[in-house]
This record gives C-alpha cells, structure tokens and sequence, in this order.
C-alpha cells in the first residue's frame, strides 16, 4: 500500500458500506471483501462491502420498500445537518451494495427473495425491487460509525464521507464475493483479520484497521448491535501530519487531534511505517 502525497480539491462524496456479521463456533466474524486490484479505490485492499451514494438511491420510494418511515432512518443516523431524503437514501445505498458486492439481500422476504433478484441482477436495483415488490429490512442495520477521509488524504486523493453501518447476514443467505468489482471474500474474526494483516497476507486501510479493532472488542452479533443502539453514530475526521519524516493519522481524543473528546476505543493515531500503518507500540496495542 502506497502513501499519496497529492491533496484533492473536491469535496468528500457520499458513501455507505455495510459491516455484516455473524456468530461462529469461534465467536463474532466479520465478513471481508477484496477489491480488484484495478480498482481506483483501495485495489487489492480488504473491505467491508460499500460504494458511494448514487442519486437512485434517493429516488426508491421508501414506502413500498422500506420498513421504517424516513424520519425514523435520519433520526438513527444521528446527523441534524443532512437532509431526510439524503439520510434514507444512505440506508438505500449501504443495502444495494451489499447486494451488488455480496449477493445478500436485506429484506424481509428473505431468500427467496434474493434468488429471484439475482437471477435478473442486470436490472437497476429499483427496478428489481419494484418489480419483485420487495421490501428492504432496515430495522436490524444500524449505524455504527461515520468516517470522513483526511484533508490530506493518505491513500487516495479520493475522499469520501462514508456511514458505517453493522447488521448480521439475514438467515438462509450467504454472502460471496461477487467476481468484478471484488475478486475474494472471506469471513474472518476481526482479530484474525487484523492478524493476517500484520502478517502481510493481507491489505487493509485505516478505516478497516481502526473498526476492526473497535470490533474485537465485542464477543457476538447481539453484542454489537446492543452497543450500536445504545449511541449515536460517532464522527470520525482523522486528521494527518507528518513527524520525523513518518506520515500519522490521529483521530479524536488524540493530543494532536482538534477534537479532544474521544470517538473510538484504544490507539488514537497511526503510524506509516514500515510500508503500512501501524499502532505506535506495536500490534497488541491495537487491542488496549
């Protein structure tokens, strides 16, 4: 993973991705996907499934196919200054990716469902939901995070305004890579994932570094999703400098950081060195 020195112009686009759960024999696992290697966006990274906010997303009338009113969706995500129209459409965009990145379909019908929109996945998204008249499940995806790439971005000059959301995959569905925009999958305990990566098998940016973490923390999908309800989405705007030639990226709470009150449990900074970003003391201090 190369560092980038370019600064972008344009302001963070909207985005949403989906960080989907569930309990094993080993305790919670996180469900990962490895972008193409061509993709402009993180290529050969591992991610959790997501993409930007497309203005379909918007447009899906939310009383056909969604099971909470909008007020109840902008109300959870827990941001006064985005409007109602945008706040659903997020949801909307979180649950399409999921479906386009991984095949699983959030909705209250189930896997029959499912079958029937991947046999015509060809169709735009809404139309497939229209004609199937399916109805989305939102009441058990929950806003976990919010993370705005750095204004000096440190991977990408592409910067994006990303919600976090966590749910678990709903029963009788399995999730898979889709074989284009990601070329493998895996489930994984985040502190599995974080493992491999330490061990260089894998790739991941600092958003996925940082929630995983947070997410070692929690010993099941119930536990999760308790803590997601019982708080608003925190904000996190990492904010980057350079010290003794080294790039850091330090996030709220940090001594460096202008918001001194803290958004995520553990490390507050990262460091790049050694080709890839790294807690100051090492990996098991990803985990204090």
């Amino acid at each position: 993973m190369e560092l980038n020195s370019e600064i972008p112009t344009a302001p963070p686009r909207n985005a949403s991705t989906v960080v989907m759960l569930r309990d094993s024999a080993h305790g919670l696992e996180v469900f990962l996907v490895k972008r193409h290697s061509l993709s402009d966006v993180l290529g050969g990274a591992y991610v959790f499934p997501g993409g930007k906010l497309d203005a379909a997303d918007c447009e899906l009338d939310p009383l056909a196919h969604l099971d909470q009113e909008p007020a109840q969706l902008h109300a959870a995500l827990g941001e006064p200054q985005t409007d109602v129209i945008t706040a659903t459409g997020l949801y909307v965009a979180a649950l399409r990716e999921a479906f386009e990145e991984s095949r699983v379909l959030f909705s209250h019908d189930g896997a029959s469902a499912q079958a029937a929109l991947l046999h015509d996945k060809a169709k735009p998204f809404n139309q497939l939901l229209a004609e199937l008249q399916v109805r989305l499940q939102t009441k058990n995806v929950m806003p976990w995070s919010r993370w705005i790439t750095p204004r000096m971005p440190s991977i990408t000059n592409k910067r994006f305004d990303t919600r976090f959301f966590v749910a678990a995959v709903p029963h009788a569905q399995e999730a898979t890579h889709d074989n284009h925009e990601a070329t493998e999958s895996a489930w994984l305990a985040p502190r599995a994932a974080l493992e491999q990566y330490w061990e260089r098998k894998i790739e991941l940016a600092p958003p996925q570094i940082m929630s995983l973490a947070h997410l070692a923390r929690h010993a099941s999908v119930a536990n999760v999703m308790q803590a997601a309800r019982a708080q608003l989405p925190p904000l996190i705007l990492p904010e980057t400098f350079d010290e003794a030639g080294t790039r850091v990226l330090c996030y709220p709470g940090d001594p460096a950081h202008s918001v001194k009150q803290r958004a995520l449990p553990g490390q507050t900074r990262l460091m790049y060195r050694n080709k890839r970003f790294e807690p100051l003391d090492g990996f098991e201090a990803l985990f204090t």
